[in-house]
């Protein structure tokens, strides 16, 4: 089969996360940059990647890369592409990247250049003046970084975030491959009883049981590709029976819990679409006055914070009396905030600290173990 390069764009600090994840997966030519890590293979592992990928965010199949210095280059590069391989005569092909450090920094411009150079490239090899595009989508993506473009087709649609269990979220949802990440960062395996006192909508708790049960978070979900020309159903129903073969079965202790019976309820609804509903014990419980169990205890959670002043003090007292309560305790706690000054209210330092973003929000996730 034919071999690619494919590009796994990521949230700013998951990049050593995301390669794990695909050497895992026996993938080749793992390379980690800044923001997103390469790897090469066919389109098996392609497949592989969408529907097994916790941390990153989609997967990008590169077309090509040349330098783009003026619109002429740009247009040129696209233009000598060979996007009929992948894009059929009826194929809908929108574009949309961005520019960094470079000449040519304006997005729509490039975006012109870019749908004008590859309509003409297709017309004229499909001798079709005018191309219909009421097929299936093939996303054209670039990016121009110091006068240096690539040219992607976003394999996945949508992010690889969306799982396709929750419809709806309370007022700060945390992205999922974030908090993937945060369990993988905890080292959890589903040996020890994992807590999060303050689940709102139970994406932590929802994540923690999928990785216990190894189950990928691809799998109840579509992806753009599966509608290409160049994709076999063959394949994608081989790459999920692997997928579904390596889930493990065990007695794992996951408890999710919230003051707020609202986002209990969302919660609970979220963990019955991820078919993780038997997992998870879920309970309206007062993080401040949580009881653990006798054995070894995990939580990760991610506390409110406020935006406006009366909000952020309310969140400050909230973070005190949870650090007096966890005093003592026989716990790991890794708490993600935004709020820089976390251990000044929790009451003591934390052993590490590891910066992250969740979207284009600056966080960090404080250790305590």
């Amino acid at each position: 089969m034919t071999t690619y390069t494919f590009s796994v764009p990521c949230l700013f600090g998951l990049e050593g996360l995301v390669a794990k994840e695909l050497r895992r997966m026996d993938l080749q030519d793992v390379a980690a940059e800044n923001g997103r890590v390469l790897f090469r293979g066919d389109f098996s592992h392609c497949i592989r990647a969408n529907l097994r990928l916790r941390t990153g965010e989609r997967v990008l199949l590169r077309l090509a890369s040349f330098p783009a210095r003026t619109f002429e280059e740009l247009f040129q590069g696209v233009y000598q592409t060979h996007l009929e391989d992948f894009i059929p005569k009826d194929g809908a092909f929108p574009v949309k990247g961005h520019c960094l450090n470079s000449q040519l920094h304006s997005v729509p411009d490039c975006q012109a250049i870019i749908k004008k150079a590859a309509a003409k490239r297709l017309g004229e090899k499909y001798r079709m003046s005018w191309l219909p595009e009421t097929g299936a989508l093939y996303q054209l993506q670039f990016s121009i970084m110091k006068d240096q473009a690539e040219l992607f087709l976003d394999t996945s649609g949508a992010g690889l975030h969306k799982r396709g269990y929750r419809a709806v979220g309370n007022d700060a949802p945390l992205r999922e491959t974030l908090a993937a990440a945060l369990v993988e960062l905890s080292r959890y395996r589903g040996r020890e009883n994992f807590f999060d006192p303050f689940c709102g909508s139970g994406t932590i708790a929802i994540e923690a049981a999928m990785i216990a049960k190894n189950r990928a978070p691809g799998l109840n979900r579509a992806f753009s590709c599966q509608k290409w020309a160049i994709s076999d159903p063959k394949l994608w129903q081989q790459e999920k029976e692997s997928a579904r073969a390596l889930e493990f079965s065990g007695d794992y202790h996951i408890f999710a819990s919230d003051i707020d019976p609202k986002s209990l309820s969302i919660a609970r609804s979220n963990a019955k679409k991820a078919g993780m509903e038997e997992l998870i014990t879920f309970s309206q419980t007062d993080a401040t006055k949580l009881t653990l169990p006798v054995g070894k205890n995990l939580i990760v959670t991610n506390p409110p914070y406020g935006q406006r002043m009366l909000e952020q003090r309310e969140a400050q007292q909230l973070l005190r009396a949870f650090g007096r309560h966890m005093k003592g305790q026989n716990a790991s706690v890794f708490i993600i905030s935004s709020e820089e000054e976390l251990e000044r209210y929790y009451g003591r330092k934390c052993q590490k600290k590891r910066k992250l973003y969740n979207g284009m929000i600056k966080c960090n996730l404080f250790m305590y173990e």
